[in-house]
């Protein structure tokens, strides 16, 4: 009988813990929607809050796309002028951090295609690759060399979706 009792404490726990997550990410979308609704009338600071609060991941998806420092950072300032310019567009304010993604990931292309170090499937990721280095905060950890090497044996629209959904968490 008591085996019964701790189980069921054990699941009321788990409900009760669901519950205050869906919470907390219920508190956080409101307050996305609320900083989204205040940079499209025009709200430059709620634009930078919503930029800031996922500079890390921004960077990390730049970093991933152009191999170096320099050009993330290049990539980042054109999807925050792009940002600026089409926030009123955006229709639905939870979506913002998955839309200003899509909007980096497509500055990233765009810059690479102007330099032409896009490459086409196999060869795609081999200069970021060879960019790693030791003083990069965002360096590759050994277990993430070795993921590396199992998604270079895949083409590059597989690679691509597979990188955006479990390396940058980006939903389908």
């Amino acid at each position: 009988m008591s085996s019964n009792l701790s189980l069921i404490f054990v699941y009321k726990m788990n409900f009760y813990n669901l519950c205050d997550l869906l919470s907390m990410k219920r508190g956080v979308n409101m307050r996305v929607s609320h900083l989204v609704k205040h940079a499209q009338k025009g709200n430059k600071e709620a634009l930078l809050q919503l930029i800031m609060a996922d500079k890390d991941a921004y960077y990390r998806l730049a970093y991933a796309y152009m191999g170096n420092e320099h050009d993330a950072m290049d990539a980042m300032e054109d999807m925050i002028v792009a940002l600026y310019e089409k926030i009123d567009q955006l229709q639905n304010g939870e979506a913002f951090y998955s839309w200003s993604k899509t909007i980096l990931v497509n500055r990233c292309k765009t810059l690479l295609l102007k330099k032409e170090r896009f490459l086409p499937l196999e060869d795609e990721r081999a200069p970021s690759l060879a960019a790693l280095t030791n003083d990069n905060p965002y360096r590759d950890t050994e277990s993430e060399m070795d993921m590396q090497v199992l998604l270079s044996h895949l083409n590059a629209q597989q690679r691509e979706a597979i990188e955006l959904r479990y390396v940058h968490d980006l939903p389908y």
